[in-house]
């Protein structure tokens, strides 16, 4: 069972600190989606955004890592996209960050996808 922390996981915690790090930096259409319900779920949370070109893209990325790490002292296991910046994922093993640029948020279609989740009301 995860810690809680008032009231909140500490999984519950980090995403709602990545989706600050998302508001900081202007990420677009901020989402949540709590997936602790969902069996086949690779994660507790999906923490996703867009931004406009590849360079808003990567701030967004600096600026979740500035926050979490900042709160809680946590880096991202695995960072994968950033070099070309269309699709940025971050692995905090409980919380999967997805930073898109717009058309390839509108391809891959997560929401879609996952669309069970039930959506964190920030």
């Amino acid at each position: 069972m995860a810690k809680k922390l008032n009231n909140l996981t500490e999984s519950e915690v980090l995403a709602r600190l990545a989706a600050q790090g998302m508001d900081n930096k202007k990420g677009l259409d901020i989402v949540v989606l709590d997936l602790r319900e969902l069996q086949s779920a690779p994660a507790n949370f999906f923490v996703i955004c867009s931004g406009n070109v590849p360079s808003h893209v990567s701030a967004i990325c600096d600026g979740i890592h500035e926050v979490v790490k900042k709160a809680t002292g946590q880096n991202p296991n695995k960072v994968e996209g950033y070099d070309n910046a269309e699709w940025i994922l971050m692995d905090y093993f409980d919380v999967v960050v997805h930073i898109f640029q717009k058309e390839k948020r509108d391809f891959f279609r997560l929401e879609e996808l996952w669309a069970d989740a039930k959506e964190l009301k920030l």
